[in-house]
């Protein structure tokens, strides 16, 4: 039936087709400057960019140069260009930076290996190109550095988002971290451990198989309680207080360990180490750790020695880091399924933009078989017809496993497996005359070996090409029928020099192309077969766009089974029964479009799931965020400053106050006053012995009098050392303490975070909101680490002595050993299969003043702080001999 929202398309057309009319204009004008460019000479077009620049500086509107396709670098504040992975980032700043230095523009890009120095000249640039994960653990560790002249990112003024949906949404539910080696926690999950035999399943916690999950019971909780109170482990009376949420946090990691792994089928003990076993392969994974204390509960649990754990340092979500951005914008094939999510999260609006020539490729509906083997024939026998007529087939996967199913399975079938590892395997594809379409070759793909696999894909429209893929692998590089001649030049002839010889070549190679393109068109174009549908439509459609590129033709089937995940979703059985009753024998396949349209709103419930994961993520990551704003801005407000005194000095006063109202109560009588309390909380955290006994004798005192006293004091001692040490000296200790301290306190208080998120979900049996307790109990945590900012900076610098050392005694305060992380929302693994480190590379050694040795400090006189050190290590004289060591001394 013709409802009354088709037939208002059909007169006024759709929201999207009114918007992109409105944008025509613009487009025509940007089109009608070809003419006028066509005229102008190189030095003419260059010039362009400083008149554009001039007239941005004397107060024109970006707006108003908006038909410049290089707008957004004029501004000098930098562009980043995000890609999904570091082979991309380089090929797109290759091949577009050559148009934008022509220009005049400046191009970086930021892949991984790079140091310090060569990541600050990269995002200086006007153009930046570079990963999302990348940027953002630059970001992260831009926050972590102590001098704003290390900081290696200038802002975040505009980015433009390749594969949009990609990084915005899919890698959105999980978040970027920065890792490093916790203090060693044994004795605590030893201690956990031993109560967990105690409890009763059912009756003390109970245990949810299918979602992997393990809680206790109201009457679990109470026994627990007693337990943790007998052992001292408990603070206060209530288990869920803030106070306790680390304590919580292990017990329940250890109730998993107990209850939902088992030995020699999760894991096995192995020269006295757990070792995850792969779920998928029955592989072992030695090196791969569970996170979050899980795996130091399965150690304590197998009586094996604990490895430390480790400790978020710094974390951040795609979603909160892209939205840091004064301007953003994206481009993907496949965003229609997402424009509520964009528009919610991002504020981005999605507009669909018509293809440059009408799409030809047909797209059949899906077959469904009953059992996975059924399916998997039914595959193979496509192959083989596709083979036979020299069509190029792609074939998506869901997953790396199943992939590798399926080449055992097609080499059984006679057939034989390329290693794509291998540059030059590809050429086996279409070397010699015809032997593309008799050669049973075929080449399995995942997202591990970038350069290759774009390689291999970009040769995927060769005539008879097989190509197996995770549906993500290879995204980037478009797949050409006949093949790629960028691709073979780079391949075939990278060790012929120029010259009239290797124009030749790269002539035949475009001919050979062009013959090649030919019959694959008349093979029909390239196949793209699914494996399965996918829990997303957007990936399926992605998969789906492979093929009839700019009018090529084309085909797509996706062949499912009622044994794959998706269509488990809705009934598998009742179906089954329902086929077999309808006489559907082995090897049988039920077409129909009504099968497209259920699966499609199955789709459409998980997505509507991950949607919600996403958002509820965002909205506790918000209130962290909120915090990391903070606690990263004043960072930079503190680094930026000549001096912190006014900080600190306000921290000391502030101590004072809290020690006076604590011990002293108001309008309370002196024989009333904790005297013995504030004497020793005075000497803890100021290291003062004064006679306040004394003064709480005199006639008529007051708690304004002592508080004065005491405020007196501790001035006077920061002031004898302002004295002694120097006005320099003294700002740099207290710069470098304070900061230190902040960031020791902060990373504490990620970890807290994490464990009061993992917790925070048992309010919701009280009838309380989860996310309101967080945001209540994340700003308690909050105000309590700034309370004790105050207490360990002012008690730091009231014992902080400055000596001199002999250069062998001196060692240079670092960060610790870091990982970064992201785990694949899908697959549940880590990218970074257990981090790297980032490595930094040392500056170059400074020329030595005449008359100074490198080897006696005695001849280092009125070195600059910020001059290199004397020692020649090539680091400024802050940062190595003139630095804060780790017994709080300094080196002269």
């Amino acid at each position: 039936m013709f409802g009354l929202g088709n037939l208002a398309k059909k007169l006024f057309g759709s929201a999207n087709d009114r918007k992109v009319k409105a944008y025509r204009p613009r487009v025509e004008a940007i089109n009608a400057l070809e003419a006028e460019l066509a005229l102008l000479t190189d030095d003419e077009l260059r010039a362009r960019t400083d008149k554009f620049r001039a007239d941005l500086a004397a107060g024109t509107k970006l707006d108003d140069l908006l038909v410049p396709v290089y707008l957004n670098a004029l501004t000098g504040k930098g562009v980043h260009v995000v890609t999904v992975n570091d082979y991309l980032a380089s090929r797109d700043a290759e091949w577009m930076g050559r148009v934008y230095r022509f220009l005049g523009l400046t191009v970086g890009v930021i892949v991984h290996g790079l140091d310090d120095e060569q990541r600050k000249t990269a995002y200086a640039c006007d153009v930046t190109y570079g990963t999302n994960n990348e940027l953002g653990f630059d970001y992260l560790r831009d926050n972590m550095k102590y001098e704003v002249g290390q900081m290696v990112q200038r802002g975040h003024h505009y980015a433009i988002v390749d594969e949009v949906d990609s990084i915005l949404v899919d890698e959105a539910r999980t978040p970027l971290i920065i890792s490093g080696p916790l203090d060693d926690r044994s004795e605590l999950y030893n201690t956990i451990d031993a109560f967990i035999p105690r409890l009763t399943a059912k009756e003390d916690y109970e245990i949810d198989e299918k979602q992997r999950t393990a809680s206790f019971t109201e009457a679990g909780m109470e026994k627990l309680e007693r337990t943790l109170a007998e052992a001292g482990l408990l603070k206060g009376e209530n288990l869920f207080d803030v106070e306790n949420v680390t304590v919580v946090h292990h017990v329940n990691q250890a109730l998993r360990a107990h209850s939902l792994f088992q030995r020699d089928k999760d894991y096995i003990v192995k020269n006295d180490e757990v070792v995850i076993i792969d779920e998928f392969t029955g592989r072992m994974m030695p090196g791969r750790r569970y996170s979050e204390g899980l795996h130091q509960a399965l150690e304590a649990k197998e009586h094996v020695k604990i490895q430390p754990e480790n400790q978020t340092l710094a974390s951040i979500t795609f979603q909160n880091y892209f939205r840091m951005y004064e301007k953003l914008g994206g481009m993907t094939g496949t965003a229609m399924t997402e424009a509520d999510e964009f528009m919610d999260i991002y504020r981005l609006e999605v507009i669909d933009i018509p293809t440059n020539l009408p799409v030809q490729r047909i797209d059949d509906d899906d077959e469904v078989y009953r059992t996975n083997e059924e399916k998997y024939r039914a595959i193979i026998r496509l192959i083989e017809e596709c083979k036979g007529r020299g069509q190029p087939i792609l074939v998506g996967t869901t997953s790396i496993e199943k992939s590798e199913l399926l080449a055992h399975l097609l080499v059984k079938a006679g057939f034989r497996q390329a290693d794509p590892t291998d540059p030059a395997a590809f050429r086996d594809l279409y070397d010699g005359d015809q032997k593309s379409t008799t050669e049973r070759v075929f080449t399995v793909l995942n997202a591990r070996y970038h350069e290759q696999e774009a390689a291999i894909v970009a040769e995927a429209g060769i005539p008879g090409a097989i190509t197996i893929a995770t549906n993500m692998a290879g995204r980037g590089t478009d797949i050409q029928l006949g093949g790629n001649v960028d691709m073979r030049v780079r391949y075939e002839l990278k060790d012929m020099a120029e010259g009239p010889e290797r124009d030749a070549a790269v002539e035949r190679i475009k001919a050979d192309v062009s013959r090649l393109k030919d019959q694959a068109l008349k093979a029909g174009g390239l196949f793209v077969l699914g494996t399965e549908r996918h829990e997303s439509r957007r990936i399926d459609n992605q998969l789906r766009g492979r093929s009839g590129r700019q009018g090529d033709p084309g085909h797509s089937k996706f062949f499912l089974s009622l044994q794959d995940d998706l269509m488990r979703i809705f009934g598998t059985d009742r179906m089954d029964g329902m086929l077999q009753k309808l006489g559907l024998k082995e090897d049988e396949a039920i077409i129909h479009p009504w099968i497209n349209k259920a699966l499609e709103k199955a789709q459409q419930k998980v997505e509507a799931r991950n949607f919600d994961i996403r958002k509820n993520l965002l909205k506790f990551d918000n209130v962290m965020n909120d915090q990391r704003r903070v606690v990263f801005d004043q960072r930079v407000e503190l680094m930026q400053g000549e001096s912190v005194r006014e900080t600190t000095d306000g921290m000391r006063h502030d101590v004072i106050a809290d020690l006076v109202r604590k011990h002293i109560p108001e309008n309370a009588y002196a024989e009333q006053w904790d005297v013995a309390g504030l004497k020793a909380e005075v000497q803890e955290h100021l290291g003062l012995d004064l006679p306040i006994e004394d003064w709480a004798k005199e006639e008529g005192i007051a708690d304004e009098e002592v508080q004065d006293r005491l405020t007196k004091a501790a001035d006077a001692v920061m002031a004898d050392k302002l004295e002694r040490f120097g006005e320099g000296m003294m700002a740099y200790v207290e710069k470098a303490v304070l900061l230190q301290t902040l960031d020791h306190l902060w990373r504490e208080h990620l970890v807290t975070l994490d464990h009061l998120r993992q917790v925070i979900g048992f309010r919701g049996y009280a009838q309380r909101d989860p996310l309101n307790e967080y945001k209540t109990e994340a700003f308690t945590l909050f105000e309590a680490m700034l309370n004790g900012l105050r207490r360990a900076v002012t008690g730091q610098l009231m014992r902080v002595e400055i000596v001199q050392q002999e250069p062998s005694a001196f060692q240079q305060p670092s960060l610790p050993p870091m990982q970064v992380h992201h785990v694949d929302a899908a697959t549940g693994r880590d990218e970074f299969e257990g981090g790297y480190g980032q490595a930094l590379a040392p500056a170059a050694a400074a020329p030595q003043a005449v008359g100074i040795d490198p080897n006696d400090p005695s001849t280092w006189t009125n070195v600059s702080r910020n001059a290199a050190c004397p020692c020649g290590s090539g680091k400024k004289y802050k940062h190595c001999h003139g630095a804060l060591n780790a017994s709080g001394t300094m080196t002269a």
